[in-house]
């Protein structure tokens, strides 16, 4: 009397994996427009902490820092003038934006001739193109 193996064939077993990855890459599809979503919110709550910190410091001291002090006059006293005159430190660091760059800070503007301009230079890390991210 023989007795009937039970198993799965390779034929089962390749089904059930290509399934698998077919799901497997359509998740993953899915979830990549919510990885560009969220690297623009990040952009833009840190534009705004950066904007409020900037605020700050013109508060204490009447001026904004210079495009050469940049915003690293919010994390060490600028050594250039104009010098503030109540200086504290706002950032342990300066932020990087999602790509790891530094932010882009000009004071004054070229898009803001008035005031100050602050952006990300985006995922290609050069400013002034079509990908920067402005926070809006």
């Amino acid at each position: 009397m023989k007795r009937k193996q039970q198993g799965f064939t390779l034929l089962e077993i390749m089904l059930v994996v290509t399934i698998i990855s077919l799901l497997l890459g359509a998740a993953i599809y899915k979830l990549g427009g919510n990885v560009e979503y969220a690297r623009h919110t990040t952009v833009a709550a840190d534009l705004q902490a950066l904007t409020t910190q900037l605020k700050l410091y013109e508060s204490m001291n009447g001026f904004m820092p210079t495009t050469e002090q940049g915003l690293r006059a919010l994390v060490v006293q600028p050594d250039t003038d104009p010098r503030p005159s109540r200086w504290y430190q706002l950032f342990k660091e300066t932020p990087k934006d999602p790509w790891h760059s530094d932010y882009i800070y000009l004071n004054p503007g070229r898009k803001n001739p008035s005031g100050f301009d602050l952006y990300s230079a985006g995922p290609d890390r050069k400013p002034d193109t079509p990908d920067d991210d402005w926070g809006n």
